[in-house]
């Protein structure tokens, strides 16, 4: 594969540690895992690039600022107040 992006080959060594690291057992619920560990620094970076703003950050997410706040709570990166 040429022109790999730098983030997938990273992603990919990950994967391939961690799999390595389960010393020939099964994984399980690998799709969950990784989203939720990709997501997290996902929402850290763009908040802080949007300076918390949550409408910013939704739009370069691409997502509704609803879905975002949900999100955010969910990796306890707001309070849910």
């Amino acid at each position: 594969m040429k022109n790999k992006n730098p983030l997938e080959v990273c992603l990919r060594d990950s994967l391939e540690q961690y799999l390595i690291d389960l010393n020939g057992m099964d994984p399980t619920n690998m799709y969950d895992m990784v989203i939720h560990r990709i997501e997290l620094p996902l929402l850290q970076v763009t908040m802080e690039l949007a300076q918390n703003n949550q409408s910013r950050a939704a739009v370069m997410l691409g997502l509704t600022r609803n879905t975002l706040r949900k999100k955010l709570i969910a990796h306890k990166l707001l309070n849910n107040s």
